[in-house]
């Protein structure tokens, strides 16, 4: 029962490392965007400062520490392409659960943040494990 749970982590531990790297940039995309959104600046402006600024920090632990490969140029101007659906989808659902649903600005973005976690995972996976 051990080697194959053993086995289980060895083989998905890129996987691990990403929610554990999503985790820690949630947890900071939040933080910054509650202090714009107590500073009085709009949701979405909020959002999009957050999104950016937690962004370049995955870029760096995903280097680093989910997938062991050195941080290049090449890969930190192709990194964002990883987040193109994920901000389009986070964007689209934290506006559908605010402005249509109603639900709390506060609490609408920890809902939006999950959706997107597959193809972030795949394709950030492919730019950043692919040699340049």
């Amino acid at each position: 029962m051990k080697a194959k749970f053993y086995e289980f982590i060895q083989k998905y531990q890129s996987f691990f490392r990403f929610v554990i790297v999503g985790f820690i940039n949630t947890f900071n995309y939040y933080v910054i965007y509650l202090s714009l959104v107590y500073f009085k600046m709009p949701y979405i402006g909020s959002h999009s400062i957050a999104f950016g600024v937690s962004m370049i920090g995955s870029f760096y632990l995903n280097c680093y520490f989910t997938y062991r490969t050195k941080p290049t140029l090449a890969k930190f101007f192709q990194f964002p392409l990883t987040y193109v659906v994920n901000y389009t989808v986070t964007t689209a659902s934290l506006f559908i659960f605010v402005d249509l649903l109603h639900l709390n600005k506060f609490f609408a973005p920890l809902i939006s943040m999950v959706l997107p976690i597959p193809f972030t995972y795949m394709v950030s996976k492919w730019i950043l494990v692919k040699e340049n």
